[in-house]
């Protein structure tokens, strides 16, 4: 399968606990396909919100594309995602139960459709984050003294 990833929310795997990771298509206007095609998207501060039983990322700024003539779109429009019943029924409940949100972890293009990587996530406390930065500094560390010692 070719997949060439447009964007990824790096601070998304940082400030959350990823529990449960889903793919979703997503409904887009011609100019928007366009946009992403030159890799100008930002998901940060993106989320999954539901209004009945559809799903629609919000905060997910895809550029105006420039060489577009007026019939351009509005960068953070809300989007809809295309889930399966089953999906839409679990992550619906996972938001419902406290602490959990629906975030956009990446977005790519797969066989040359648009998909977006959402996950059911848990915010992480200010402790669990320092302790994740110290973990990755002392494998650093580690990994330095063992090629050192070579």
């Amino acid at each position: 399968m070719s997949i060439k990833i447009i964007t990824d929310n790096k601070k998304a795997r940082f400030d959350y606990e990823i529990l449960d990771v889903y793919e979703a298509g997503i409904v887009l206007v011609g100019s928007e396909v366009k946009s992403l095609r030159d890799g100008q998207c930002s998901l940060k501060d993106s989320y999954v919100a539901f209004r009945g039983h559809e799903a629609y990322l919000q905060k997910a700024h895809i550029a105006v594309y420039t060489a577009s003539s007026i019939f351009n779109h509005e960068p953070e429009r809300v989007r809809k995602l295309l889930l399966n019943k089953n999906e839409l029924a679990k992550i619906q409940n996972g938001t419902t139960e406290k602490g959990l949100t629906c975030i956009a972890l990446k977005m790519y293009f797969k066989k040359g459709i648009a998909k977006v990587e959402i996950a059911l996530a848990r915010g992480k406390k200010k402790g669990d984050k320092r302790e994740a930065v110290k973990g990755r500094e002392a494998d650093r560390d580690i990994q330095r003294s063992l090629r050192k010692s070579r």
